[in-house]
């Protein structure tokens, strides 16, 4: 297992590297970043979370390994689906997989997702159109909608 920590515009994350996949991804909680060994994955990974926040990227590619059961791996696929700077709702996601009365499932195949952002997890919002539930806080999934509405050219919501 490989970790390297970066500094984002949403503050410190943590990105682990195992068998050539990237396996996670997590919000740090204190300022300090340690010094770390990088691999071209983790690199490549970078410059693609970088590109990313600059509004120069729009569709992660990378290898990811997705662990779980078959259905939170489906969720996971979908989420995967969802178009930079738009929002679907978990009952989008639960009838696109094929299961529309699985909404509070999808919400929680959404809440295991280990690595946001490259799964973007924070377009998924609450049926009502309201922001609901994010690993990293609703400031950060707020400011990550707001962030692909800006380079998109789109008024914010």
């Amino acid at each position: 297992m490989k970790i390297l920590h970066i500094d984002s515009k949403i503050g410190g994350l943590e990105i682990i590297e195992e068998s050539d996949f990237i396996t996670n991804l997590s919000f740090l909680r204190y300022k300090e970043l340690i010094k770390n060994d990088c691999t071209p994955l983790l690199k490549e990974t970078k410059r693609q979370i970088d590109a990313y926040f600059e509004g120069k990227l729009k569709v992660f590619d990378l290898p990811l390994k997705l662990d779980g059961s078959d259905f939170r791996i489906k969720v996971l696929k979908a989420l995967q689906e969802i178009p930079y700077g738009e929002v679907v709702s978990y009952k989008d996601i639960a009838l696109k997989i094929g299961n529309e009365k699985a909404s509070r499932a999808v919400g929680m195949a959404n809440n295991k997702n280990k690595i946001p952002i490259i799964i973007p997890c924070h377009r998924v919002i609450g049926k009502s159109g309201k922001l609901v539930g994010y690993g990293g806080g609703l400031d950060i999934k707020t400011y990550l909608l707001n962030m692909e509405q800006y380079y998109l050219g789109l008024q914010p919501q």
